[in-house]
């Protein structure tokens, strides 16, 4: 064996690979938690948009840790909703029909948009409801 065959190559994963957006991540989930109080702007963040290196997404997961709700949605594939340890602050993941992951964000709000019942249901909701209660033949 000669040439570049008897080269013996190792690869060494170090800090650093990393991208060093971590940080500056967590900074802007810690504005918009901030933000989200002053005025009650939400906020969200699209973890598939970021440059993070091999690994980086796992350590911000573990910073970001779990809280007390985990919802699970079934609406054209599973949609999982975690609260982290950080009250508003929220993982957000989305799975198509064939389980592939389609979506994943960071939502700093108080209430997941996707949780919110769009005026419209909740129009529809209340006439029903109203046609529910009126004895018939009453207004």
């Amino acid at each position: 064996m000669g040439g570049l065959d008897a080269i013996a190559i190792k690869v060494v994963a170090t800090d650093a690979a990393a991208t060093g957006n971590l940080r500056p991540l967590l900074h802007e989930i810690r504005h918009a938690l901030s933000r989200l109080l002053a005025t009650g702007e939400s906020s969200a963040i699209d973890l598939a948009g970021l440059p993070l290196a091999p690994g980086e997404e796992r350590e911000l997961l573990d910073f970001l840790g779990e809280g007390e709700i985990e919802l699970k949605l079934d609406v054209l594939g599973p949609s999982i909703i975690r609260e982290t340890r950080y009250a508003g602050v929220w993982l957000v993941m989305h799975r198509n029909l064939d389980n592939q992951l389609m979506a994943k964000f960071i939502e700093v709000t108080f209430a997941p948009e996707i949780l919110k019942s769009p005026a419209a249901e909740v129009r529809l909701a209340l006439e029903r409801l109203q046609a529910r209660l009126e004895p018939a033949g009453q207004p």
